[in-house]
């Protein structure tokens, strides 16, 4: 018998009481054919627990997982060995079964891994700070934009084009509700970033502007540049990292100009994991530390003089007035801040360099293979372990016949901008450590015999 805590007159009451006349009115913002009318089509009512294993035994052999095949799949979730160490260690009862450190003096060990995290990622992007994580990459990309609003007081942000299609989709959802005014657009198939483009956006209404580094095509822009231009009309640069590994080897955006750094901490210690959970990076100036949403550690003294770890700041509803919060999403993803800090620790600032050295040998090599695969262009001139090539024919297809062969060869730019016929040839291909010299090889072979029309 199923527990139902409401009666009808408790639901009538509530809904009284928030002036809905019924249920369905809280779901107005989701599209009508969206909306689930009757019962699911073909799934039983119930079935037995045996039932139930087979079928979802059965339906998980039709995954090519990312282990199994020869994998260049990126554009924002990237493939890295993550050490066995980093899974034992997270999974020690005091990190798996903690929760947000309310009470510092029962939770020192959790500060304390939150107060190095911060630590590394702000020396990684070159921050004076950092927090103690977000949710993820997209959603820490939307708590700058709305940070520069409040620390300019203006609410026009300008999206670079090479930003991640799915951190645009974010941000506009969430500025339908605050009313921010975004200007964003799909990239152009070009292998240098157009600066002066991005530059030539900027007015006296610009809050920030949101530049991905590097960008969705794996191209490097010029953030200095940028972020002179955007001070000088009294606007902030918001650099956007969604492969923390590259600032292994290229400059933290941080000393180029960026007031705001945000991102994507799943590279380092966290995994594929079927596309989350994730982890959000987040880093800024010192003077605009009032302003960065989320919880902040800090490092400080008690009455005997030992060393020990607070919360300095938790600019959330859940810690203070809701009406005076930085943010109301700005999670903790604490247990992937945990592998994220035990990965960058292993690895030091070295292993982080030799790493990086590593992903940028095998790109190359991989880019150079594959332009020799006849009617293949690689687009790019410069970049770090990803880059795009352009194929003779849609690469979406390309892409289907590659899986049925036995490789995951990159993501498809017509998936990411489906409404871009311009971009439907584009092909991101991201190469890790975890590519192997026969694994390329075996890419550029089986791209050839697609492109060729050969049978399988």
């Amino acid at each position: 018998m199923r527990y139902l805590p409401l009666t009808d007159d408790n639901r009538r009451e509530m809904l009284e009481a928030i002036g809905a006349r019924e249920i369905d009115d809280l779901f107005v913002d989701v599209p009508a054919e969206a909306r689930l009318k009757g019962d699911i089509e073909g799934l039983p009512k119930q079935a037995s627990e045996m039932a139930v294993e087979k079928h979802m035994r059965r339906l998980s052999k039709k995954n090519l997982a990312a282990n199994d095949a020869p994998f260049f799949l990126g554009a924002g979730a990237y493939r890295h060995h993550v050490p066995a160490s980093v899974d034992h260690l997270i999974q020690r009862g005091e990190f798996l079964t903690a929760y947000t450190p309310y009470q510092p003096e029962i939770a020192q060990g959790t500060l304390q891994v939150l107060f190095e995290f911060q630590t590394q990622v702000a020396r990684m992007f070159g921050t004076d700070i950092a927090n103690a994580s977000l949710y993820d990459g997209s959603t820490a990309c939307w708590e700058a934009i709305v940070m520069a609003g409040r620390i300019t007081r203006k609410s026009r942000a300008v999206l670079a084009h090479g930003l991640h299609p799915h951190y645009v989709s974010t941000a506009q959802t969430m500025a339908k509700f605050t009313k921010d005014e975004l200007f964003s657009g799909a990239p152009d198939l070009d292998a240098d970033c157009d600066e002066d483009a991005i530059i030539a956006q900027i007015d006296d209404r610009t809050s920030c502007v949101v530049v991905q580094y590097p960008d969705i095509l794996g191209r490097i822009p010029d953030l200095a540049k940028i972020a002179d231009a955007a001070h000088d009309r009294g606007a902030l640069l918001v650099a956007v990292v969604t492969e923390p590994v590259a600032l292994g080897l290229i400059e933290a955006p941080g000393a180029l100009g960026a007031d705001i750094v945000v991102g994507e901490g799943q590279s380092l210690g966290v995994g594929l994991n079927f596309g989350g959970p994730y982890l959000g990076l987040f880093g800024c100036r010192e003077k605009f530390v009032r302003q960065m949403p989320g919880r902040l550690c800090g490092e400080t003294v008690d009455a005997d003089g030992k060393r020990g770890f607070v919360l300095t700041l938790s600019t959330r509803e859940q810690h203070i007035r809701r009406e005076k919060a930085t943010s109301n999403i700005c999670t903790n993803s604490g247990l992937c801040a945990l592998a994220f800090s035990i990965h960058m620790t292993l690895l030091g600032g070295a292993g982080l360099e030799t790493l990086a050295r590593i992903n940028h040998s095998r790109a190359r090599l991989a880019a150079q293979r594959l332009g020799d695969v006849k009617g293949v262009r690689v687009l790019n001139d410069v970049y770090f372990n990803e880059f795009t090539i352009v194929l003779p024919s849609d690469a979406r297809e390309v892409v289907r016949e590659l899986a049925e062969r036995g490789v995951l060869g990159g993501v498809s730019l017509g998936r990411l901008y489906p409404d871009e016929e311009a971009l439907a040839n584009g092909l991101v291909v991201a190469v890790t450590e975890t590519c192997t010299p026969e694994d390329i090889e075996t890419f550029a072979t089986t791209l050839s015999a697609v492109l060729e029309g050969e049978a399988a």
